[in-house]
């Protein structure tokens, strides 16, 4: 569950959002639209702690969000950009980064099930050798997911995730994360992604208004 409670969002003294208000429940499927700098990536950002708002609350599965729960707020979702930074000098220690860390030793995930899951994102095998440098764009967002899905994460903010895939490439991201057990909170001007999302939220005026999907 992810609500935003009475939030102001100003950025650089212009006021994105004022006392806006909004509800995704586990499972939700909401896509945020609205013009150019109206404030969809900036309110992304609020909910990992990122960006600070200027009034009101964010809260996570019902833990407040601020200074002291942020960590423990970002090891619950997983936030995708649109150009990920991968963290790590090739793909395969990018992928496997999070479990070096003391908090998911002994949670790496066996390689064939690392393989299938980069399989059903139409990635190679081949890839794990690769320098992260030396792949694309859309590579390293379907990377990033992988991530994000072997990590178990269930709560996924994405930031145009699909800008830099080809058709059959977003059809296998939509599989992944338009799953029932996933909570996702996006901004997208992809019309696929928009037509897959139970929810539409356009920022309009300062406010986020619900639309007819």
């Amino acid at each position: 569950m992810i609500s935003f409670s009475d939030i102001t969002l100003q950025l650089h003294e212009q006021i994105l959002l004022k006392d806006s208000n909004l509800l995704i429940k586990a499972g939700d499927k909401v896509v945020i639209r609205g013009p150019s700098g109206c404030g969809k990536s900036s309110l992304l950002k609020t909910a990992v702690g990122a960006l600070a708002l200027h009034k009101g609350t964010v809260r996570i599965d019902d833990i407040e969000l601020s200074t002291s729960t942020v960590y423990q707020i970002r090891s619950r979702i997983a936030f995708i950009g649109q150009e990920p930074v991968l963290g790590a000098e090739n793909v395969r220690d990018a992928l496997l980064l999070p479990f070096r860390y003391k908090v998911h030793e002994g949670n790496q995930p066996p390689e064939k099930e690392i393989i299938r899951l980069l399989e059903r994102l139409h990635l190679p095998a081949t890839i794990l050798e690769k320098s992260s440098a030396r792949i694309s764009g859309g590579e390293k967002q379907r990377i990033a997911i992988s991530r994000a899905l072997l990590l178990g994460k269930t709560t996924f903010l994405a930031d145009e995730i699909t800008s830099a895939l080809d058709p059959e490439s977003r059809s296998a991201v939509l599989d992944e994360l338009f799953r029932s057990d996933i909570t996702l909170l996006s901004v997208s001007h992809d019309s696929e992604w928009i037509k897959s999302c139970g929810r539409i939220v356009e920022i309009s005026e300062q406010k986020l208004l619900e639309m007819e999907s």
